[in-house]
């Protein structure tokens, strides 16, 4: 049987199937995965995105907007990568910034690229790769408590290189600790 056979006229062709869902539309957790979720997300804090929001406003040389209060609109803002890579340009001589092409985009790994190159520059900034987020942290939405410790961090640092480039009130962040080192002659060392 030929699949010319096969087929009736009548019928319409068959249709293509949906595209598959995207990695950000995850069904709900269950289980242990929504406690250790759950964890995460009580970990955010409202009051430091106000903070950071303030910093990272006051940080970047060009117009970033502002996010309306909550978690998932922080998230918006930042995903894209673009505010990120402003704000770190900022901390940043003129003409010395790490990220050279900042470009808003809707196509997911575009965004991701972005916020790959925040991170880079991040770590060559001096945050500890310990303290950096990973990139589905924010795309995703995953664990934006991280995000914000490591937006704190990168405050703190620029802070403490006191180098003119910071914006804001120094008082948003913590003060790094600083090396003091000791020395003793033997003498002192023997009483």
């Amino acid at each position: 049987a030929s699949s010319a056979q096969l087929s009736d006229p009548r019928e319409p062709p068959p249709q293509p199937l949906p595209p598959a869902s995207g990695m950000a539309n995850r069904g709900p957790a269950y289980g242990l995965s929504r406690e250790v979720q759950q964890k995460i997300e009580k970990q955010y804090d409202a009051d430091l995105e106000q903070i950071l929001i303030q910093w990272i406003t006051t940080q970047c040389r060009k117009d970033v907007g502002r996010p309306q209060p909550g978690r998932e609109n922080f998230q918006n803002w930042l995903k894209d990568g673009t505010v990120l890579c402003e704000l770190i340009n900022g901390l940043y001589p003129e003409g010395q910034a790490p990220v050279k092409k900042i470009q808003a985009s809707t196509m997911a790994f575009k965004q991701m690229e972005q916020i790959s190159q925040f991170l880079q520059a991040a770590e060559r900034y001096g945050i500890n790769t310990t303290d950096i987020f990973q990139t589905v942290d924010l795309w995703e939405g995953k664990n934006m408590a991280c995000v914000q410790r490591t937006l704190m961090n990168l405050g703190g640092l620029a802070v403490a290189r006191d180098d003119g480039l910071f914006s804001g009130d120094p008082n948003w962040f913590p003060k790094k600790s600083k090396e003091n080192p000791r020395y003793f002659s033997d003498n002192q060392l023997q009483e």
